[in-house]
């Protein structure tokens, strides 16, 4: 029996949950077969000896920013040197297809250009068809692709601050239909990053309800400024999924709140003993990270990349800036900008907003708009001050699976961009004793699998 490449003598660790057993593990084409007892007579093209090590299916990454980034650099050596070997992209309502408007592709793109970096200038993506066939055979990761609700509303309603009308709504729905025909696993919202954030519950509870139809999931980065901004803008989520009937999954997970994950995790199991499937994913780390435009208060981003730009040239809306609560109650000594390019700037890539300011003489609201000005919305940040008690709640829970949400971007990146994974195994794993090895490699690889409906 000849067989490509032979792996011998491992502890498999198969994704399930169950402890280790031993069995070589033979690879044929695209297919994987276990084999028990005697394989000295298999012929094989390579044979790895694996005693003493853990033989395991290639982990999946369930929040990854790395859309346009894997185009770029397609060995992806950030994430495949970790185990990674598929990524969800098309996270927190930003994805690239399908565009019918290379200009509205070409503002998405710069607006999120501190996330995912910039594509080339005459790069767009008319359907899912066209935009997954630039990863086949071409990245060294699978691809598995959300819809971005941002895309849907650009396509129908436009950059405006404004509810969707019930035809808008629909032309939403019939796009999305397709775009998961066309191998999309389900929709993605990221429910502070506009134009997707100006979307109210019933709109997305009407285009769940196509998913639920195509068999997908609803991913999304929760709408956090709602409510009491702790507890609420979960409930909207559940809700949503509720309404709809969709499997929802929660995007990073997290609360800095001291004891906030039991309250936060009582939420998910509610829903579930009510029949509502809820999963949710987190990443080891007490940082956070997004591009640094994220600091610019929502109403300054109505219309789109052009009139925001604009908006930040003027002394009176950097003055609001300054007054809006949700800018001017943030510490900005903790958070250190990155992905500086242009010689201003550049000596700057990993400092504080705060440190930044204090080096220049300028007030943290200047300091920000000249960056995203001058730099051209290319900055992102990296955000301390996370919960690694709550971190640890959240890793225990039989609901959770990991993604990394990391940044690919500068040169200063989030530890989560190369480290989630050795941290999960070595940290979590062998040193603290959060998860168990067969609990942590399910939460990997068998629960992901199983959540996006990947054989």
């Amino acid at each position: 029996m000849p067989v490509d490449l032979l792996i011998r003598n491992g502890m498999v660790v198969d994704g399930t949950g169950n402890p280790w057993f031993r069995a070589d593990v033979a690879v044929e084409g695209e297919r994987l077969r276990l084999l028990r007892g005697d394989t000295s007579l298999v012929q094989a093209g390579r044979v790895i000896d694996a005693s003493g090590k853990v033989v395991c299916p290639g982990f999946i990454d369930m929040h990854a920013h790395s859309a346009l980034t894997v185009l770029r650099d397609p060995r992806h050596l950030p994430k495949v040197l970790q185990g990674v070997t598929t990524e969800v992209v098309g996270v927190d309502g930003l994805s690239y297809a399908p565009f019918t408007s290379a200009e509205d592709f070409q503002m998405l793109a710069h607006l999120n250009a501190g996330l995912d970096g910039r594509p080339p200038p005459d790069l767009r993506y008319s359907s899912v068809a066209d935009y997954l066939a630039c990863y086949d055979g071409k990245t060294s990761v699978n691809i598995c692709y959300l819809v971005g609700n941002s895309v849907l509303r650009i396509a129908t309603v436009g950059w405006e601050e404004r509810r969707a009308t019930a035809d808008e709504v629909r032309r939403q729905q019939d796009i999305l239909r397709e775009c998961m025909k066309e191998g999309a696993f389900g929709l993605s919202t990221g429910l502070t990053y506009p134009p997707g954030a100006y979307a109210d519950t019933q709109e997305l509870i009407a285009l769940c309800r196509v998913v639920a139809e195509e068999g997908g999931i609803y991913a999304t980065h929760v709408r956090y400024p709602l409510g009491d901004r702790f507890a609420d803008p979960f409930r909207e989520a559940i809700a949503i999924a509720r309404a709809s009937g969709c499997p929802l999954h929660i995007s990073h997970f997290h609360t800095p709140v001291p004891g906030g994950a039991r309250r936060l995790l009582r939420l998910v199991d509610d829903a579930r003993a009510e029949g509502i499937p809820v999963t949710f994913d987190s990443y080891p780390y007490p940082y956070s990270s997004t591009r640094l435009v994220a600091l610019v208060p929502l109403w300054v981003h109505n219309r789109g990349p052009q009139a925001l730009l604009a908006r930040l040239k003027d002394p009176e809306v950097r003055l609001a800036i300054a007054r809006d609560p949700d800018f001017s109650q943030r510490d900005f000594r903790q958070v250190l900008v990155s992905n500086l390019s242009t010689p201003r700037w550049r000596k700057y890539d990993g400092w504080s907003l705060h440190a930044i300011a204090q080096d220049t003489g300028r007030s943290i609201v200047d300091t920000l708009c000249a960056l995203l000005l001058e730099e051209d919305l290319n900055p992102c940040y990296t955000g301390l001050g996370g919960n690694p008690v709550n971190i640890r709640e959240f890793f225990r829970h039989p609901a959770h699976m990991v993604g990394t949400d990391a940044l690919l971007l500068g040169a200063h990146p989030n530890p989560r961009t190369y480290g989630t994974y050795p941290f999960i195994l070595g940290d979590l794993v062998r040193e603290e004793g959060v998860l168990s090895l067969p609990d942590a490699i399910r939460k990997m690889t068998g629960f992901p699998a199983q959540t996006l409906g990947l054989p």
